[in-house]
């Protein structure tokens, strides 16, 4: 069936770096709307990969607009510093990344990329009627790095004005500067997987060292794990089964529950990490159908 969602770019500044926007409206709008962003270790990605577009498309066919954010990558210092991987076919290379995803654009580090986070937050909620939705049923969510910046917007919108936040989304994040350690179960998971497809101690390192910029760690925008969630907006996680980033994930819903904010967790059982990136991926629809369905709950509620 051809896809009838027709996408939007829009063009905005915030953090004094331009940006871009992606609108794409819901065919039949439920009222929600997700502002989106994909990941990439804070590094690398764009809204034409899939964890973006296609993303972006299957919520849209659900009934949620979504507003998808190309924001402002990170410099690609942290790449000297990591470990040569043993090359996998198929899987490209760091240089090969940078290329094909925004390898000329500006980049800068924290807090850029989560003060436009902020910003586009903003513009779809101000916009929110013009494509079906509801100002009060507007959720943030992202993937990864992008989990990260997510959650970090909410956190920045409870400290600003509390309830305009109908919830957050996160999918397979990074919340810690400092990974948890994997249980026995994950590890053994892990030693079964390639060495491309692993997060090493030192790659997570030098990656978040890299995003921070010179800022510090136990920043809670820039890393919200471990921190104060109270009053934050209601969240739902999702986790790979085989991630080394899954105990980030779970230690983020013990810090929300603790904290009194409603959480809802998923661990996808036999996906590893970046599963959103696989189009047709049986997760990735599964996932899919939980955002949706959880955003409108949560926009029921809101407005019960």
């Amino acid at each position: 069936m051809a896809d009838t969602i027709s996408a939007t770019d829009v063009e905005l500044s915030a953090a004094e770096h331009d940006f871009r926007l992606r609108v794409y409206p819901a065919p039949q709008p439920d009222g929600t709307v997700l502002v989106w962003l994909h990941g990439g270790a804070f590094m690398f990605g764009d809204i034409d990969m899939p964890e973006a577009d296609e993303t972006a498309r299957q919520l849209a066919r659900r009934g949620t607009t979504v507003v998808s954010l190309d924001y402002t990558l990170a410099p690609t210092d942290a790449i000297a510093a990591l470990p040569a991987p043993e090359p996998v076919e198929g899987m490209p290379s760091p240089e090969e990344l940078i290329a094909s995803f925004g390898g000329d654009r500006a980049r800068a580090p924290y807090p850029v990329a989560s003060l436009q986070a902020v910003a586009a937050f903003e513009w779809a909620r101000a916009h929110a009627a013009e494509f079906g939705g509801r100002t009060d049923a507007v959720a943030i969510g992202g993937a990864s790095a992008g989990g990260n910046l997510a959650a970090g917007a909410a956190l920045r919108l409870r400290d600003r004005d509390g309830a305009c936040l109908l919830a957050q989304v996160l999918v397979y994040p990074v919340l810690h500067a400092v990974l948890p350690e994997p249980d026995e179960e994950l590890a053994a998971i892990l030693a079964q997987q390639p060495p491309a497809l692993r997060f090493p101690p030192e790659a997570t390192r030098a990656i978040n060292a890299n995003y921070l910029g010179g800022a510090s760690p136990d920043e809670v925008y820039a890393f919200p794990g471990g921190h104060d969630l109270r009053g934050v907006a209601p969240a739902l996680v999702v986790a790979s089964e085989g991630d080394e980033l899954r105990p980030s994930a779970e230690a983020y819903v013990g810090d929300l529950a603790r904290s009194g904010v409603d959480v809802e967790y998923v661990k996808e059982r036999g996906a590893i990490h970046g599963y959103l990136n696989v189009v047709g991926d049986a997760a990735a629809a599964r996932t899919a159908d939980r955002i949706s369905r959880f955003l409108n709950e949560r926009a029921a509620e809101a407005n019960a």
